[in-house]
């Protein structure tokens, strides 16, 4: 009698970060996935996600590889990407969070890991093509600000990948991302009462809706796609169409006077994020998602679809000149400094006035 082939058993998926922000999205998408035999939820505190088996821990614990033993897939969402966090703090943060994770899974052998960055790191240039190939070079600028965060943990990624070459990494590099809970340097920028644009480069807006987001990453957790992903809505929005859906109008600035400004800004400690977190939102940083595109993957969310639900959370928060907080209580956000180059830019102008009467 010829034995049957036994179909491979679901493996076991475990996420990080699982009790709030994107963790918990993913989590409560994968629990009820019959791709996966049993679901496995890491965080410092319990969430409330009950159909999975929870485990209490800092992802920064050497110990962590004695609680994932039995892990086939992690998809590791454990992070600070808060804009008002102390940069230091932060990083020290995400890049120990990271370098304990791809370690410990490393040793206790779990299969394959899945990890979110930014396509941020591709950097923002106005002559970058658009859209930019999955493939495109790495060429941010490294500083203080998240991207700074994004680009070290791909650094430790690349080591990993080196030093265990068993084990499998997929790194998911999404659009500028939206959704409800999400606050970024991007979608702060709406929150202005105009949109900084510099003169000669005009933006071109693509957004990853986190919905899209989630469901990217149960693709690849369950190895539908691997090593370096884009995630995004297909095509962008030009400046005019985001002016004219958001009601904002722009304003023109010398490139010199914009980024000039906001450094200044940053070195007085005015702001955390440094100039360079500006050139996200005037110059063009849009992707092209080909490995997604050829799993099968289609984007729920367009741009249009996308920017609109970021106009509307806009409008259901409190902020005075893009500041959730009061001046004499917080510094300045890399949205408040975008505010603060304007100002800069109309005292300018004032001044000149005057001198010219």
């Amino acid at each position: 009698m010829v034995p049957t082939s036994k179909r491979p058993r679901e493996p076991v998926v475990a996420v990080t970060g699982a009790a709030s922000g994107l963790g918990r999205e993913l989590l409560a998408r994968l629990v009820s996935s019959a791709d996966f035999r049993r679901v496995v939820a890491i965080d410092e505190q319990r969430g409330d996600v009950g159909e999975a088996t929870w485990r209490v821990i800092d992802v920064r614990d050497p110990l962590l590889a004695n609680r994932i033993s039995d892990i086939d897939v992690l998809v590791h969402l454990a992070g600070d990407y808060a804009v008002d966090s102390a940069p230091g703090e932060r990083r020290a943060y995400n890049l120990r969070a990271a370098q304990t994770v791809l370690t410990a899974c490393a040793a206790a052998r779990v299969r394959r890991v899945v990890l979110v960055t930014s396509a941020m790191v591709y950097g923002a240039a106005p002559d970058n093509e658009v859209p930019l190939p999955e493939d495109a070079p790495v060429a941010a600028e490294p500083d203080t600000g998240v991207v700074g965060d994004h680009l070290e943990i791909e650094s430790l990624v690349r080591r990993s990948l080196r030093s265990h070459p068993g084990l499998e990494i997929t790194v998911l590099r999404p659009a500028a991302v939206v959704g409800p809970g999400v606050d970024t340097v991007i979608t702060r920028h709406f929150e202005s009462p105009r949109l900084l644009t510099v003169k000669g480069c005009s933006p071109h807006w693509q957004f990853c809706h986190i919905d899209d987001l989630v469901s990217a990453l149960e693709l690849a957790a369950r190895g539908a796609v691997t090593g370096v992903v884009a995630v995004g809505s297909d095509g962008w929005l030009e400046q005019d169409q985001v002016e004219e859906l958001s009601g904002i109008r722009s304003l023109e600035l010398p490139a010199g006077l914009t980024f000039g400004t906001a450094q200044r800004l940053h070195r007085l400690g005015v702001t955390p994020a440094p100039a360079t977190d500006l050139h996200y939102v005037v110059y063009p940083w849009v992707v092209d998602c080909t490995s997604l595109r050829e799993a099968g993957w289609k984007p729920s969310w367009t741009n249009e679809a996308a920017f609109a639900q970021l106009l509307e959370l806009r409008e259901n928060r409190t902020t005075v000149v893009g500041r959730r907080l009061p001046v004499k209580e917080a510094t300045l956000t890399a949205a408040g400094a975008t505010v603060a180059v304007i100002g800069t830019a109309a005292i300018v102008r004032q001044v000149r006035k005057k001198r010219r009467q």
